[in-house]
């Protein structure tokens, strides 16, 4: 789990207490019916994310609305709102005894940019829930691109006998855009596998698993260096668009990507002319701009390209992981100590 705490302001910021010592939290729980059921909270599942701790779960009365159903009402009387699509605007007027905000994802662009947020309320996100799956999926990722399979499963389709080789993954290099929590278990796995790793991120603090970090002005350095790049960065307005035409035409024409982190991060026209004319190695992408992709997108015929369907983080257990966080959070609330994962409105994320 992150154990990041600070704003962009660098000053860690301290979450309002509860107005009466003693007295009940109110904890709304919104669940969004746009997403898979597996991102739903059921009662039964809250409670048993504080069974070892039943003296927080005394301290709470929680509520559960679907969608924008009754959360006018809903959260009139709320404290702590946990939520992964909500009615965001306007929210402040709507909730006068709102201090914290929880967002189910880790993502949090859905609700950029914060300017609705109010000032005395804290804003904190999942990231760390999706660090077992991620890691598999990259490892895997990872070896599907040195092995090809994108390329083969291209002339699989095409009815077409094509052999095409390469060598082992062992001590080729990865380039990782976005080294958090995601990032940085992506660089584990790919040391385990013998790979050189780059890491590019805001700033160039190091990472025991990456063996040089750039920063976002020095992509373009970095691209050159990659048979691999892995994005995991998350989707703000510094990032949108970062990977555009003139970023993969640096790219060595036999390198792999992967993209787990937000569609809008890449170009993928630029991205689809460079598969289609071999210009790439082959891309695994998870995530798209909209979701779910439609049938007639030019992706899904897309040369050297394996798709999967937003799901390469997603573990079965994600709401039990996911409120793990919130009640390790639940308790720093209680005691007016900052709260972990605490999303900036200067970074976004």
């Amino acid at each position: 789990m992150s154990t990041r705490t600070k704003r962009a302001s660098g000053r860690a910021p301290r979450v309002g207490r509860v107005d009466a010592p003693g007295r009940r939290v109110n904890v709304h729980v919104v669940n969004d019916p746009g997403v898979a059921p597996l991102f739903h909270i059921t009662p039964e599942q809250f409670r048993a994310a504080f069974r070892r701790a039943p003296a927080l779960l005394d301290r709470i009365r929680v509520t559960f609305n679907t969608g924008a159903d009754g959360f006018d009402d809903a959260v009139r009387k709320a404290d702590v709102l946990v939520a992964y699509q909500f009615p965001h605007r306007g929210v402040a007027g709507k909730a006068p005894r709102l201090r914290w905000i929880h967002e189910i994802g880790a993502g949090i662009d859905h609700l950029l940019p914060l300017d609705w947020l109010p000032r005395h309320v804290v804003l904190t996100n999942s990231s760390g829930v999706h660090v077992p799956r991620a890691g598999e999926f990259i490892a895997c990722a990872l070896l599907m691109l040195n092995n090809l399979i994108p390329r083969h499963v291209t002339s699989q389709r095409l009815h077409r006998w094509e052999q095409a080789f390469n060598d082992p993954i062992v001590g080729k290099t990865l380039l990782i855009v976005g080294v958090g929590t995601m990032g940085g278990e992506g660089a584990r796995r790919a040391q385990q596998l013998g790979l050189r790793v780059l890491g590019v991120r805001r700033s160039e603090r190091a990472h025991r698993y990456v063996d040089r970090m750039y920063r976002h002005d020095q992509l373009a350095e970095a691209l050159g260096k990659a048979d691999f790049i892995l994005v995991t960065t998350p989707l703000t307005s510094e990032t949108r668009g970062l990977l555009g035409r003139k970023e993969l035409d640096l790219v060595k024409p036999t390198a792999g990507l992967i993209n787990m982190a937000r569609a809008g991060v890449i170009d993928h026209d630029a991205l689809m002319d460079k598969l289609n004319r071999d210009e790439l190695g082959g891309a695994i992408l998870d995530v798209f701009d909209p979701e779910p992709l439609p049938a007639d997108s030019p992706l899904w015929d897309c040369r050297n390209l394996m798709m999967t369907p937003h799901v390469s983080s997603d573990a079965l257990n994600y709401t039990e992981r996911m409120l793990q966080i919130f009640a390790d959070n639940f308790r720093r609330f209680l005691g007016g100590r900052p709260l972990r994962n605490v999303v900036g409105p200067t970074s976004q994320y």
